[in-house]
């Protein structure tokens, strides 16, 4: 996509680079050190690899300091292998607990993507900017494709709900669920625009 200078590239905002997130390196290190999740003041959560297990509890390295702390077994909660990171559909994560979606997500919103899919749910995480992923060019780029052939966005779900509308002529049940969750004025917007334009076009 040709960007005009001074122009942000919005596919930052839409893709994730798998070649850079995939390193081999980052695999190895996560099996050697038996990687997990253990609660934090903090950070709600915070990596760590098990040291000793004595009973009940577990002795676990930080991974952000290098300090051993005692933490009961059952409140470490398992850590996805780095393949990944940034998964655009957290359905698809192996291990799907609370400290998993959560690092998903923050990883996720700060390499600037917002949209992420959660099974049939888009979640959207509000950046508190404009970002440049709602143009003519953007809806195109969606337009005619399936929801999984493309990154997570408001036009890959309302794609979806214009195409099983022509198909069943009823609400998709993303479609739906969008404006029962969501009732945020922006992505009715967007949706309802992104339908219109199709329709038009």
């Amino acid at each position: 996509m040709a960007q005009r200078s001074g122009q942000e590239d919005p596919e930052r905002y839409l893709f994730v680079d798998r070649a850079v997130v995939y390193n081999p390196a980052q695999q190895a290190d996560w099996t050697a050190k038996k990687l997990v999740w253990v609660p934090s003041e903090r950070h709600g959560f915070e990596a760590a690899s098990i040291r000793e297990e004595r009973g009940d509890e577990v002795v676990v390295e930080l991974a952000e300091n290098g300090k051993k702390a005692m933490v009961n077994k059952d409140d470490i909660q398992k850590m996805n292998p780095p393949k990944f990171s940034k998964v655009e559909d957290m359905a698809e994560l192996t291990c799907l607990n609370e400290a998993s979606v959560l690092h998903n997500l923050k990883d996720r919103y700060y390499s600037g993507l917002i949209y992420t899919y959660s099974g049939l749910f888009c979640v959207v995480i509000n950046p508190y900017k404009n970002l440049p992923i709602y143009s003519e060019n953007i809806i195109e780029m969606y337009r005619g494709k399936k929801r999984h052939e493309m990154p997570p966005h408001i036009y890959a779900i309302s794609e979806s709900a214009y195409r099983c509308m022509l198909q069943d002529w009823q609400m998709p049940r993303d479609g739906v669920q969008l404006f029962e969750t969501c009732r945020c004025d922006l992505l009715s917007d967007l949706f309802i625009s992104h339908l219109a334009q199709w329709s038009a076009g």
